[in-house]
């Protein structure tokens, strides 16, 4: 006995993992990001809660709420206690396996005798090992590949708790800019309303024709038009907002307008080589590929000989009351190695899939990289260009307002026709419109390169210190 036992720790002690260790793909980052802003020295974007960035205080109870209630981050949380689980199966199998049976009848049922006994009634308990020697490596190999498989499953998690602040965060300023744009669309409706009136007011008196007022009526209708596809679209927006926030569809409280949104107005991006430890889909494509090699060595190790110890240690006797005699007992502890051999080859295309898997692995860790670089470059040209862009709409709109103040003065004054007024108050709504849109990209803009950057993915950045639940 004492010789078997050193036999196992000195197996134990030669034992080798099988297959390849991790080592992180080799992947070429620049030193800054191409759209990046000055000042450098300013921190990342991403180091910034979620709380701190939208300062709209009905926006950030719609976030508490949605991280307290929505369904996809309730079921994330589930997967990773499934795989929490299934890490601990995984460890049990390094320690023993013990089970127990017992026979203790209290009436004959029949003639069977158990073996050397010879009363049909027979007493007996025992108790059975198995343990299974990790040689090459295969039980180590699955508690690398369940450890990673839980850390990506955490890392899921992360990612939509992020996408969920910043969808509630977009949606959010979607619905706050069809508020802007129905208010435009009314105040345009209320001044053509005014046009028809006076038009109608003027053919009576002969000073215009006909098809003026047609013109007039036809800009009115297009206003009241727009009015009800802004309301379509305000309603569907609360509805997916009612979603992200696990709750039946309904009505949304506002807070800040759009254009009383604070943003930062410089936004560092921070260091492209701080994206890969940040990201969380990225961290979670690397331990992905983590427990893809860790099968690999999983895979090799079946194709080996296994050595486990087996035994059964117990009492047997043909009354209770011999039951606990010392010549009773029995028991045994053995070697057993078992090893392919007809079913070799089947392992042998097992290890390829599994490796091939690993490819495919780094091929996802590889383009998660370079898709998370290209959402950090689309959203910082997003935010510096939509400001660009909106500080030109608001000048555009400026000009036009003065443009059809005046173009109202000369038509009332009969110095000019209606097809002035027509195109000035045409050319101010369309173009309020725009503006209104370029706010929101703005804001969305930043949004999205808050995500992109992977900014308020730690758990205890998912809501203020001390905060409540939302109602």
């Amino acid at each position: 006995m004492r010789s078997l036992v050193l036999a196992v720790f000195s197996l134990l002690l030669l034992a080798c993992a099988m297959g390849p260790d991790y080592s992180r793909p080799d992947i070429s980052t620049s030193e800054s990001f191409r759209m990046a802003e000055e000042p450098k020295d300013l921190p990342s974007l991403a180091n910034m809660p979620w709380w701190e960035l939208y300062r709209d205080e009905e926006l950030q109870r719609l976030i508490r709420i949605a991280l307290e209630e929505n369904k996809d981050l309730k079921q994330t949380v589930a997967s990773i206690e499934e795989f929490r689980a299934r890490l601990s199966t995984a460890r049990m199998d390094f320690v023993p396996q013990l089970s127990a049976t017992g026979n203790l009848p209290v009436a004959r049922l029949g003639g069977v005798r158990f073996p050397g006994f010879p009363s049909p009634f027979n007493h007996y308990m025992q108790g059975s090992l198995s343990w299974e020697l990790d040689i090459w490596g295969r039980i180590r190999r699955a508690n690398e590949a369940g450890l990673a498989d839980l850390l990506a499953r955490e890392e899921n998690r992360r990612a939509v708790t992020l996408q969920i602040v910043g969808g509630v965060a977009q949606s959010y300023f979607d619905l706050r800019q069809f508020d802007m744009q129905l208010e435009i669309a009314t105040r345009t409706l209320s001044a053509w309303e005014e046009s028809v009136r006076i038009g109608h007011a003027r053919l009576r008196q002969g000073l215009i024709n006909k098809l003026d007022v047609d013109q007039f009526e036809a800009e009115r209708e297009n206003a009241a038009a727009r009015i009800a596809e802004l309301r379509r679209h305000m309603i569907q927006k609360e509805n997916e907002l009612s979603v992200l926030m696990g709750r039946n569809p309904g009505q949304i409280a506002r807070g800040r307008s759009l254009t009383e949104q604070i943003m930062p107005p410089v936004v560092p991006a921070g260091l492209p080589s701080e994206l890969l430890q940040r990201r969380p889909d990225v961290v979670q494509a690397e331990q992905q590929l983590v427990a893809a090699t860790a099968r690999i060595g999983m895979a090799k190790a079946e194709r080996f000989p296994k050595l486990s110890l087996t035994g059964i240690l117990g009492v047997a006797s043909p009354t209770l009351t011999d039951f606990v005699s010392p010549t009773t007992n029995f028991g045994v502890l053995a070697p057993v190695l078992t090893g392919p051999l007809l079913n070799a080859q089947t392992l042998g295309f097992q290890q390829q899939a599994v490796e091939a898997q690993a490819k495919q692995a780094v091929a996802q860790y590889e383009q998660t990289i370079l898709v998370a670089f290209r959402e950090v470059e689309d959203a910082l040209v997003g935010v510096s260009t939509a400001r660009e862009q909106a500080a030109a709409q608001e000048r555009q709109v400026k000009a036009l307002r003065s443009a059809l103040h005046l173009a109202n003065l000369r038509y009332k004054g009969g110095l000019a026709n209606y097809l002035d007024v027509l195109i000035a108050q045409r050319s101010l709504f369309v173009t309020e419109l725009a503006l209104a849109d370029t706010h929101r990209l703005h804001l969305v803009s930043v949004v999205q390169l808050y995500k992109a950057l992977g900014g308020g993915w730690s758990p205890e950045m998912d809501r203020p210190k001390g905060d409540s639940k939302g109602s």
